[in-house]
């Protein structure tokens, strides 16, 4: 992949605040022609830098109130069960976030749902329940206390 000029980090860095922007819009803010700002986003999209563009809903508003990290220990390490944990993951869409880790524990997962019960059921359920899960330690967030999807971009 070419390394990304200050332009494209311009780029990435409004599109990661409001993806609504128009291409109008977002050419005016970069000082670039239409047709040229159309093609480095094009550019940036056909390189995999910018993956998709989504809408963030609020958790909150949509009644999904408890938030929960979920770690998790496998009973064996082999690539069948990590493969079997993964596919659980994936099709689960309480799960929002999912990240393997080195240390005690093999999988971070945040899980986000609408009460206690409903995680006690997703719990029982699903997680403890697959075959390739020894142990699942939980922790309720009490608040949110920073959440961006922004990363951090900075130029050389």
């Amino acid at each position: 992949m070419a390394m990304l000029d200050e332009t494209d980090l311009r780029i990435l860095a409004l599109v990661q605040e409001d993806a609504r922007l128009t291409q109008a819009e977002l050419a005016k803010r970069l000082a670039l022609s239409q047709t040229s700002c159309w093609r480095r986003v094009r550019q940036l999209e056909e390189n995999g830098v910018i993956a998709r563009r989504v809408a963030l809903v609020d958790p909150r508003a949509v009644g999904l109130t408890v938030s929960v990290i979920a770690s998790v220990s496998l009973a064996e390490h082999s690539d069948e069960s990590r493969s079997s944990f993964e596919t659980l993951v994936a099709a689960r869409p309480e799960i929002v976030e999912c990240y393997s880790m080195t240390g005690d524990r093999d999988y971070m997962l945040r899980v986000v749902v609408r009460d206690v019960e409903a995680y006690d059921h997703f719990l029982t359920t699903h997680l403890l329940h697959h075959p390739a899960v020894a142990s699942a330690s939980s922790s309720f967030a009490l608040k949110q206390i920073k959440y961006t999807t922004a990363l951090p971009l900075e130029s050389s």
